[in-house]
């Protein structure tokens, strides 16, 4: 299933968020819940936000795209969060999405079980308040970019992350290396970074066009990460569920979601 790299150009231009998150995050037929990335992913957050406690002043969410489900738990732990994204269509539904505009994308069930797995009662509508509150704002970022959120210059930020976002971004190993090398000069020495991919995938179906992947294994993302300066926290693989009738959707088989801490600068 192997596609033409699809650049930031085609993103700019074919990227449409609401067929992004009905295709892949509709609570009943979406692929990440089907195939339990969802679930997934929400345990992983609560784990390094609320039981390991990573927590600081400022987090950048680069590549948000049009989903928050990544800041939920986040929002507990830090101050303010900063979304980063390259398109503008995207960094507009991510606006609306935290201002809880009318005519989005319903995040109800994810946000219950996140609130769920904290356990302290917390109601939907605190907690879309609460992220509303910590979300200060959203920029434009390229991480093919030394300084991706140039011309802006910000202070360097105690966590980053990046949730299946660079494998889209990057063309080959050597880009990801150096996208993952960008991305790391927003953080402090010290700071946390949290990145999740899809590994061995080549494409993905959005709208009846195929966007490219960057395949990626885990041996490979050990050595970039660490060779980035990082020592590794924790690391987990969580194996795909398989549905026949959205197989073709994405040739991914397995998740990797990893949690490290800056060591030095490179």
């Amino acid at each position: 299933m192997e596609t033409g790299f699809t650049g930031k150009d085609v993103y700019e231009e074919e990227f449409d968020p609401w067929s992004y998150l009905d295709t892949y995050y509709n609570p009943i037929s979406g692929l990440a819940k089907k195939d339990g990335y969802m679930d997934f992913a929400l345990k992983k957050f609560h784990e390094t936000f609320i039981k390991r406690g990573v927590k600081g002043e400022t987090l950048i969410d680069i590549g948000h795209g049009p989903t928050i489900y990544q800041d939920l738990s986040a929002c507990e732990s830090f101050e303010e969060i900063i979304g980063a994204d390259y398109t503008d269509r995207n960094r507009e539904y991510y606006e609306k999405t935290v201002r809880n505009e009318p005519g989005i994308f319903d995040w109800t069930s994810v946000i219950q079980a996140v609130c769920d797995l904290e356990g302290k009662g917390t109601t939907v509508e605190e907690k879309k308040e609460k992220l509303k509150k910590t979300v200060k704002k959203t920029i434009k970022c390229d991480v093919t970019k030394s300084n991706p959120v140039a011309p802006l210059v910000l202070p360097k930020a105690d966590c980053v992350m990046a949730m299946l976002c660079l494998t889209a971004a990057c063309k080959d190993l050597d880009s990801y290396c150096n996208a993952l090398n960008n991305i790391s000069s927003l953080l402090k020495v010290g700071g946390y970074l949290i990145i999740a991919e899809v590994l061995n995938c080549t494409t993905y179906l959005l709208g009846g066009k195929r966007f490219s992947c960057l395949s990626l294994n885990e041996e490979f993302m050990r050595s970039a990460i660490t060779n980035t300066g990082y020592a590794i926290i924790d690391l987990e693989v969580f194996p795909r569920k398989y549905y026949n009738d959205q197989d073709n959707i994405s040739d991914y088989d397995s998740i990797i979601f990893v949690l490290a801490r800056k060591l030095r600068d490179i």
